[in-house]
């Protein structure tokens, strides 16, 4: 193990500090990188991701493992795939998830080419899942132990050959033990809290961030209802998402919520809460952790968003790169533009971004 060379992807949080310190004590050879990724000019403070006092605690932290540290810049290459996708996303009425975009082609593809030129044979990052080698050549991607914290959702993008050069270290811990190992290391980060917003909003609001970024974004037009009632206006599709209730302006004697995007017509739907129920969805872009699907048609537990429950679903094979997911019992909020991920028991199958949301409908006995 000692003549395996491994970088680290630090942020100078306590996850990826632990993991630093952890590949240090299996006998590695780790040096740590951290990518300068693209700030709104004048918002370089607020990048959660690689602000400069995020910068300064990761190189405390590997001048104290006694590590290389070095700073790969990402900031074109961020900007082009990222933000753009985040801008095009709302531009065409959905709502993106651009951290994905990020972990498979700015991390596990961007930053691993550069690693690896620097001598890495693996890449390791303080993300909350666990991988298993099932024979050989698979790799197989699973939750984390910690439910809580588990972020095999947002690793679903990553194909076989990305897992094969990768290690999960703090997989197999739960946040508290990961705080407590940061401890036991002397680590100065290890009551540092978590970020939770994207890197890029540094903490503001997105739609501030679209009105100064992407004005072609505000599009104004007409609020509907599913019965064809013209009820407001809004300020522009990318400014709502399915299930949103509040700041529709709506004066109406019952509660109403976002259901749909007509995008071609510029429509808000707006609908009643039995109106948010879906039967099921079409993903498309579906990447298979084993490259092809265990079969044609298969039992699964579905995650529509990253911090959605687990629901059951049969998931049926349309063709190469799309599928149909049939929730056995009605799932509200289902939205274009995020992900459904596939699990059974722990491990990830597979996931797609929604194309579609289909809705439920009740059927009528005979």
């Amino acid at each position: 193990m000692k003549d395996v060379k491994v970088a680290i992807a630090m942020s100078g949080g306590v996850d990826s500090s632990v993991a630093a310190a952890l590949l240090k004590e299996q006998g590695y050879q780790v040096f740590g990188v951290m990518l300068r990724l693209w700030s709104e000019p004048g918002k370089e403070d607020s990048n959660r991701c690689c602000t400069p006092d995020s910068m300064a605690q990761a190189r405390r932290v590997a001048a104290q493992l006694k590590i290389p540290f070095y700073a790969i810049n990402a900031q074109e290459i961020f900007r082009q795939v990222v933000v753009e996708y985040f801008f095009e996303g709302y531009r065409s009425g959905i709502t993106p998830n651009p951290c994905l975009l990020c972990n498979r082609y700015i991390r596990w593809d961007y930053m691993w080419k550069h690693v690896q030129a620097m001598g890495a044979e693996k890449m390791a990052t303080g993300h909350y899942a666990r991988l298993r080698v099932a024979n050989s050549k698979t790799v197989k991607l699973l939750k984390g132990l910690d439910e809580n914290k588990d972020q095999s959702y947002v690793l679903s993008v990553l194909r076989q050959d990305q897992l094969q050069h990768t290690l999960l270290p703090v997989g197999e811990f739960t946040k508290p033990q990961v705080r407590q190992l940061a401890r036991d290391f002397g680590l100065p980060v290890a009551e540092r809290q978590d970020s939770q917003d994207l890197c890029f909003l540094a903490g503001q609001d997105y739609r501030d961030f679209l009105r100064r970024n992407a004005p072609d974004v505000i599009r104004p037009g007409k609020i509907v209802t599913t019965g064809g009632q013209v009820v407001g206006e809004h300020e522009g599709l990318g400014f709502y998402t399915i299930g949103q209730r509040k700041g529709l302006g709506l004066q109406l004697p019952h509660p109403y919520y976002v259901v749909d995007k007509k995008v071609e017509e510029n429509l808000l739907i707006v609908g009643k809460e039995t109106d948010l129920r879906f039967g099921g969805l079409i993903a498309e872009g579906v990447n298979w952790i084993e490259e092809n699907p265990p079969a044609v048609c298969f039992s699964a537990e579905v995650k529509i968003r990253y911090k959605a429950r687990f629901v059951p679903a049969i998931i049926e094979i349309m063709d190469d790169h799309r599928v149909h997911v049939k929730f056995e019992q009605p799932v509200r909020d289902v939205t274009p533009g995020q992900r459904a991920v596939f699990y059974q028991g722990d491990e990830v199958i597979g996931g797609g971004m929604i194309r579609e949301a289909i809705p439920f409908i009740i059927q009528e006995k005979a």
